[in-house]
């Protein structure tokens, strides 16, 4: 019995919507045959995203509207919630899941699990084969989903208690669009040139050169004068320094892997356009990416799903009347993780001035924390500006810091 068996409810009402997943449950060697996540070009597209979005950092931000304070963190269950979403994950490899499946089918589910107060404790990767979007008859205007589980029974659980990510969100007007359509062609594009490379390989390590006879032979006859030329040419022991010479009964034609193998250019045109439609490139996919590079991908395909992650966790973790609170959750991430040395050192001016703390500088440097290092510090000739009862402007912290050293 599998863990979703436990919040299985029947179906209670009919079905207006069905979405098919694309879901890897078996391994084994990739064919192009509809499951993208076996192929080596678009594993390699997803995973610079879901790598990094898998470091981002959630947190529990409480803020109150009438003095503007701000607490991180303030409840342990949700810290608890966010770091460990379940028994069998941390909250990094939660959101690369989480990442790797929007990708994928375009759509994404996570089952939050509440406890008898209605406090969630637990967030549950949903890896279904299919969804269906189900809406009781009682005019009650709530939505279930009910989920097919591969090798399993299916299940439906209430809409308020699923985390649902959304990609490409056009046709449907409940489910993000699967990529799997878009790819085919591209795919099959890029199966028939890797099978063609294999039998590129196989043919030039069997087949050397072709005899083509002018005149019909039997097939003794073939194979006794195929293993004369090979003996009399292509053996180490061979007398004619390796030249071979044919009357006008045959032709010999020597066989090139390069005959097999198909255009390059092609091949990399096919590779690109996959590339694009992932809204990457060569550079982000190989790691050798420069600072402008990763933050224009980082802007572009990053901040928006972790935008999305941090909307969706907070509108169904917490009630109307929570957030009303100040309560949200939210991301954090710094697209200045892989910035250049002297950007970072450049960040010394915004610790100067109170925008950074010394530990958010030090972290961008890949260092730890220190004692104190999280008070921001402000330099005196950076004071915050006043004005006397006179008018005149005057930085209040350089004016005590002049007086102390008098």
């Amino acid at each position: 019995m599998g863990f979703f068996d436990r919040f299985r409810k029947k179906n209670m009402g009919r079905t207006v919507s069905q979405y098919k997943m694309i879901s890897e449950s078996t391994g084994g060697f990739y064919a192009w045959d509809g499951k993208l996540y076996k192929s080596d070009v678009v594993r390699a597209c997803i995973r610079p995203k879901s790598r990094a979005i898998g470091k981002t950092v959630a947190k529990h931000i409480r803020k109150d509207f009438k003095t503007g304070n701000i607490v991180i963190n303030p409840d342990a269950y949700i810290r608890f919630l966010l770091e460990e979403p379940n028994p069998y994950m941390t909250g990094h490899v939660f959101q690369e899941k989480m990442i790797n499946q929007l990708e994928l089918n375009g759509n994404a589910f996570a089952f939050i699990q509440r406890d008898g107060n209605d406090l969630p404790v637990a967030l549950y990767p949903i890896n279904c084969t299919g969804v269906n979007l189900v809406v009781p008859r009682d005019g009650s205007g709530r939505i279930f989903l009910k989920f097919f589980i591969s090798g399993q029974q299916p299940f439906t659980v209430d809409y308020e208690n699923v985390i649902h990510l959304r990609k490409d969100y056009y046709n449907s007007d409940f489910f993000g669009e699967s990529p799997g359509e878009a790819l085919t062609t591209l795919m099959d594009v890029v199966g028939t040139s890797d099978q063609s490379i294999i039998s590129a390989i196989k043919n030039s390590a069997v087949i050397r050169w072709l005899l083509k006879f002018n005149t019909t032979l039997r097939q003794e006859d073939l194979e006794a004068n195929a293993k004369k030329f090979a003996d009399g040419f292509m053996s180490s022991s061979s007398t004619t320094g390796g030249v071979a010479a044919v009357d006008a009964k045959a032709d010999a034609t020597q066989i090139h892997p390069d005959d097999f193998v198909p255009n390059a250019a092609q091949t990399d045109r096919t590779t690109d356009r996959i590339y694009s439609f992932f809204n990457t490139n060569k550079a982000i996919v190989q790691s050798s990416f420069s600072e402008n590079q990763w933050i224009s991908y980082y802007e572009n395909c990053i901040e928006p799903d972790i935008t999305q992650l941090s909307a969706e966790f907070t509108r169904k973790i917490f009630t109307r009347r929570e957030r009303g609170f100040g309560n949200k959750i939210v991301f954090e991430s710094s697209n200045l993780q892989f910035a250049s040395m002297q950007t970072k050192l450049s960040l010394q001016a915004m610790v100067d001035r109170g925008a950074l703390t010394p530990n958010e500088w030090r972290e961008t440097l890949g260092l730890g924390p220190i004692e104190g290092g999280e008070q921001p510090i402000r330099r005196l000739d950076t004071a915050v500006v006043t004005e006397d009862a006179a008018g005149n402007s005057e930085g209040k912290e350089g004016e005590e810091g002049e007086e102390n050293s008098n």
